[in-house]
């Protein structure tokens, strides 16, 4: 789905104007970002959660040589997938 698309269906689902969609979701995109940026997680329910984390160093290997390299540490953004929305998506799992 382009961002189009999903500025139409979100006025159609909402009763607002594109124009007016379009501006609610890129105010939910700069909003998550600044806040993300500031180390905060975001937590969308049904959706998940967008959260900053730091990596370790660590030693890597280059694939086409097998030498050891080194990775240094940094900052990375994860997103976990909320529960609700994997199963939606998936089919619920089945119990053992």
């Amino acid at each position: 789905m382009t961002k189009s698309q999903l500025v139409q269906k979100l006025a159609d689902a909402a009763g607002i104007t594109k124009k007016q969609a379009d501006t609610v979701l890129q105010t939910l995109v700069d909003l998550t970002v600044n806040t993300v940026k500031k180390g905060d997680p975001v937590k969308i329910p049904g959706l998940g959660i967008f959260r900053k984390v730091q990596t370790k160093a660590r030693t890597g290997r280059n694939p086409q040589t097998g030498e050891p390299i080194k990775i240094p540490a940094r900052k990375k953004v994860r997103f976990t997938v909320a529960k609700s929305f994997k199963e939606s998506v998936l089919g619920a799992k089945p119990k053992k």
